[in-house]
């Protein structure tokens, strides 16, 4: 109970912090936005999908709401570092609780702030000319939570090897972009040369972004961008697994590297 409540008072701080901060709010915002606007609707025309009968903006749009969940959520291990710099960190490990408990309270706080960008962006889908249904919404909550909280647990763990906020933030941005890039947000996984291809094989927001894609535009609009993985194409369920695993596995490691912080 004890542990639960840890969880529980570390994910609300983060929450609350998150909430007061307007500018770190509109900052989660604003990058994606430029994109949506200037790749979608200005270079929507130039943009061809290999005749497909899919528009550039309605490819996009699903890449983007990915693209912000995953920003935010690899940017929650910002608070920690900054937890660390102050000696706030040292005063919570200190305390009767469990290490493990602190590091989920952590993940949990980055991926439900990873969520609010995203829903915010969906705001914008009749704005650019994108059907979106409440239907749509609440389908894509459980799959973005998912690509939240893996991402928000290798955020995590690298933050706790992190021992300044410049490092930190360098080390996220050198990651960011390929990530973003590499992950079928601004083009389709199809026709890379090998060595592209095999970089967003082995990028986890791939598996992320597609089944985000596949429950917006639906299952037979989304065949052609569909991830192909040793000539088998991957389901919204495989895709699932893969990020699922990745989360299990990054988590297990945060929590792990949690008991060894000093």
């Amino acid at each position: 109970m004890r542990n639960l409540r840890a969880v529980y008072i570390i994910w609300y701080r983060d929450i609350l912090r998150f909430w007061h901060d307007r500018m770190r709010m509109m900052g989660a915002i604003t990058m994606p936005l430029l994109f949506l606007f200037i790749f979608g609707s200005g270079l929507s025309a130039s943009m061809g999908l290999n005749n497909t009968a899919i528009n550039y903006i309605d490819f996009m749009f699903p890449g983007i709401i990915g693209m912000t969940v995953l920003t935010s959520a690899l940017m929650g291990g910002t608070s920690l570092v900054w937890d660390k710099e102050f000696g706030f960190l040292k005063e919570v490990l200190v305390a009767p609780v469990s290490r493990a408990s602190v590091a989920t309270g952590k993940v949990l706080g980055s991926a439900t702030i990873a969520l609010i960008p995203g829903l915010i962006i969906m705001i914008f889908a009749p704005i650019i000319g994108v059907d979106f249904s409440v239907i749509t919404v609440l389908k894509l909550l459980p799959l973005m939570f998912l690509l939240a909280v893996s991402v928000s647990s290798m955020g995590i763990l690298l933050a706790t090897r992190m021992k300044s906020m410049e490092a930190f933030q360098m080390i996220m941005q050198l990651l960011m972009m390929p990530m973003i890039f590499l992950s079928g947000v601004f083009f389709p996984l199809k026709g890379l040369p090998a060595w592209l291809n095999f970089l967003t094989k082995v990028n986890p927001a791939s598996y992320g972004v597609a089944p985000i894609r596949e429950v917006v535009l639906g299952k037979d609009m989304s065949a052609p961008f569909s991830i192909n993985l040793f000539g088998h194409t991957m389901t919204l369920w495989e895709n699932v697994a893969i990020v699922a695993v990745f989360g299990v596995v990054m988590i297990a490691l945060a929590m792990w590297s949690f008991s060894h912080q000093e």
